[in-house]
């Protein structure tokens, strides 16, 4: 079953309150564009509105009951009315909107309400991306579409025009860190898995990752090496570092940890304990806090987000690292 309107509600109170308008004054759009990052509840809430537009017995005029007919299909994915397109391999392709549009030409099997469903918008082919555009152009009249993205900056300009545009707010810190907990997460470990992710089941996933605890454990010595010299510094990572940090997925996390690193010693110089994430090595960092500096914390964040970039831009890992490891080295007295 999909997590319900009041569920939904305590993740984006905004979203759901203008779905609620929408649905009580009967204006619900032809076309929205959700957009926001993995995690936000884009397709959960894509599929409570359809519930809401099907459920044949809706609480207060808008809330499905979760009971009937519709709303089950919906939540098992089978209802012959609503249609779910994602990405075929990395994109959407026309084939795919040719085929929705030749289903909506039908009369819906069981109503003339229909809704379709696109999930990763901006990676429909140009062919795709115009043969959509013909069918947003042309409404029918009791047709819903969403399109969900994470990057609505890559979507045709013609096509945002006709969406209604919906952004879903990243969950805050403390409010995820309070699911996690609620979820079985150890307390010590939530503030640090919520910076990392906003999504609650791939929280969950990297909780119980024993890759994932090595990891942590693995980026505190790099930082701990960084003190002493490069060469030693350099076999450490041939030795450790490159032998668990093998996909370029991996490598992005394992910088994500390292700028964390940097950002829990600034928050320790700047009097903000509290805000640490790495809960469990709070007096170890209290220690390195006070040989070094927030100037020197803060050209070696850039230099890790430089790295980041130079990763997605393809750059051979290991010389990636050999060269961040000797920029965060720099000035070797360390402070």
């Amino acid at each position: 079953m999909g997590k319900t309107w009041t569920q939904l509600e305590e993740i984006q109170p905004t979203v759901l309150k203008m779905l609620k308008n929408s649905r009580v004054k009967n204006r619900v759009a032809h076309a929205y564009l959700y957009e926001g990052i993995r995690g936000t509840g884009k397709k959960e809430i894509g599929l409570l509105l359809a519930k809401s537009l099907f459920c044949k017995q809706p609480g207060d005029g808008f809330l499905p009951c979760e009971n009937c007919s519709n709303c089950k299909r919906i939540n098992s994915g089978n209802h012959p009315d609503i249609h779910l397109i994602e990405p075929d391999g990395q994109s959407i392709k026309k084939g795919q909107i040719h085929a929705l549009q030749e289903e909506f030409s039908k009369t819906g099997v069981e109503s003339k309400k229909k809704l379709y469903m696109i999930t990763h918008a901006d990676r429909m082919t140009v062919n795709a991306a115009n043969s959509l555009l013909k069918f947003l152009e042309e409404p029918h009249a009791e047709t819903v579409a969403i399109l969900m993205t994470e990057q609505a900056q890559k979507i045709l300009p013609t096509i945002l025009s006709r969406c209604q545009i919906i952004n879903f707010k990243p969950l805050s810190s403390v409010k995820m860190v309070e699911k996690l907990v609620e979820n079985g997460i150890k307390p010590v470990v939530a503030p640090l898995i919520a910076q990392l992710t906003n999504n609650l089941d791939e929280a969950l996933e990297i909780s119980n990752d024993d890759w994932f605890a090595q990891a942590q454990k693995l980026v505190l010595k790099l930082y701990e090496m960084l003190k002493k010299n490069s060469l030693e510094t350099l076999v450490m990572l041939q030795e450790n570092w490159f032998v668990h940090f093998k996909e370029k997925e991996q490598l992005d996390r394992g910088l994500d940890l390292l700028l964390l690193v940097f950002k829990d010693l600034l928050y320790i110089q700047l009097g903000k304990p509290e805000q640490v994430v790495y809960v469990n090595e709070k007096p170890r960092l209290e220690q390195y806090a006070m040989q070094t500096s927030g100037r020197r914390l803060a050209d070696q964040m850039e230099a890790t987000l430089e790295a980041k970039r130079k990763l997605q831009a393809n750059m051979n890992p290991q010389l990636l690292m050999e060269e961040l490891v000797l920029k965060l080295q720099e000035g070797s007295s360390f402070v």
